[in-house]
């Protein structure tokens, strides 16, 4: 069975891969599967809080997601534009069994998603994304009357999910100038809100949602701009997030780029530091920087590598009770506080410990040496072959000996394109550059399809 659900969700293009109708499908699945397991409502009717990111597509999905959850007899909470992390906050706090998402996180505007969360606000497993698209096409029988869930507006989420936060991140940030770039999305009000409740100074960019602008030259894929204001305006810092703000990028005085990986090394030193980093271990996966885990190990932090996705980063948190992890990308979980990545929660986090420590951000991430990292994807190949070719593993072996520890050298297979990504780190850009070409040619060689 082809699988429907990705990595974080169904995403597609708006109006022709993820349709109203789908949506209305999905949400009367996801009501089904997730009131059939036995659940005890307390006599009262099942509920979901469903949320969205700005984009023009959202306003009719959205519609669509909230009638299939009413028709099949479940109560929403319309929650409005709110980041994705939010929505899986007052599904835990509204004591919902259900929350959904309509996003596409850093996609362009033409594209759309939808997220599900079960009880709890956590995400879905794969077993259960499985039996939602098994009851897609099911006959089922229809409430009436009384039966049908009603829905309802939900403003008073985002005060809710705000002191939420302040609640996590407890210290004030007075004396600190920030820039939010809010990526036009989700978190364009709540972000730069929020950091002024904490009593920070705030300038906004990117935070005029029109429906259409999202992603569109602002946020964690587009830095640029961020870069500038931060300098321009002579601020102490600034963040970017994405589409959803379930993710975080950052900006320090000088306007050099901090990536998730000096973001998490921030944080576990603080959170050792204050006790609350659980097992001494931070979970980061196969793709976080060498540097990461040489200054991990300098610092005796243990660390705890997973496959990409920030998904298999919460499985490892939760089956083993870790309470930081991350990507490279800036998907930062903070178990304590959040059942999912949280790029405002993040913000927050990184800003406090740069007004506790009386340190600018640059100092900071200074614990941690980036190494120079060459990504390269290699087209046209059989995929499928990248683990079983004996001269591609020879020249994967021998590429690693020769680095000898002052580098690393991963091959990854696409899941969606026919495609390998060959990532080499090494102590020189031009040592990474030189291990990556010569490691690509040889993928392309043996695998050409």
């Amino acid at each position: 069975m082809t699988r429907l659900f990705g990595t974080d969700g169904v995403r597609g293009l708006a109006n022709k891969d993820i349709t109203a109708e789908l949506a209305l499908k999905l949400s009367v699945a996801v009501a089904h599967e997730l009131g059939s397991s036995g659940t005890s409502y307390g006599g009262r009717r099942a509920s979901a809080v469903v949320g969205r990111d700005p984009r023009a597509s959202g306003e009719f999905l959205s519609a669509a997601v909230m009638a299939g959850f009413a028709s099949a007899g479940v109560d929403v909470l319309d929650a409005g534009v709110l980041p994705t992390p939010a929505i899986a906050y007052l599904t835990a706090r509204m004591d919902a069994e259900m929350g959904a998402v309509l996003s596409a996180s850093h996609n362009a505007m033409p594209d759309n998603g939808i997220k599900f969360f079960a009880a709890g606000g956590h995400k879905l497993a794969d077993h259960i994304e499985d039996a939602i698209t098994q009851r897609l096409d099911a006959d089922w029988e229809r409430p009436t009357g009384v039966g049908v869930g009603r829905i309802r507006p939900f403003p008073e989420g985002a005060d809710f999910y705000m002191e939420h936060l302040l609640a996590s991140v407890p210290g004030r940030l007075d004396g600190l100038h920030v820039v939010i770039d809010a990526a036009h999305g989700a978190a364009s009000h709540v972000g730069p809100e929020v950091f002024r409740r904490a009593g920070a100074t705030v300038d906004t960019i990117g935070g005029d949602p029109d429906g259409l602008n999202i992603n569109d030259g602002y946020g964690s894929t587009h830095m640029e701009r961020l870069q500038q204001a931060v300098v321009d305006r002579g601020a102490d810092l600034g963040f970017a997030f994405d589409g959803d703000a379930d993710r975080c990028l950052a900006v320090d005085a000088d306007g050099n780029q901090v990536d998730g990986d000096q973001i998490m090394a921030v944080l576990a030193v603080d959170m050792r530091g204050r006790g609350t980093l659980a097992n001494n271990t931070l979970v980061a996966t196969v793709m976080s920087n060498l540097g990461l885990l040489q200054a991990m190990e300098r610092q005796g932090i243990a660390v705890v590598q997973t496959a990409v996705g920030d998904r298999y980063v919460l499985e490892e948190m939760r089956t083993n009770k870790h309470t930081l992890g991350g990507e490279q990308s800036g998907h930062v979980i903070m178990l304590e506080h959040g059942t999912t990545g949280d790029g405002v929660l993040t913000a927050l986090a990184v800003a406090r410990r740069v007004r506790a420590s009386e340190s600018p951000l640059a100092q900071l991430t200074s614990v941690m040496h980036r190494l120079p990292q060459v990504l390269i994807n290699v087209k046209g190949v059989d995929k499928s072959r990248v683990n079983s070719d004996e001269a591609v593993q020879s020249a994967v072996t021998a590429a690693a000996a020769e680095l000898d520890g002052t580098g690393r050298v991963l091959l990854r297979k696409s899941g969606t394109e026919p495609l390998v990504r060959v990532m080499v780190e090494a102590d020189t850009a031009e040592r990474a550059q030189e291990y990556a070409d010569r490691l690509a040619a040889v993928v392309q060689e043996r695998l050409a399809l």
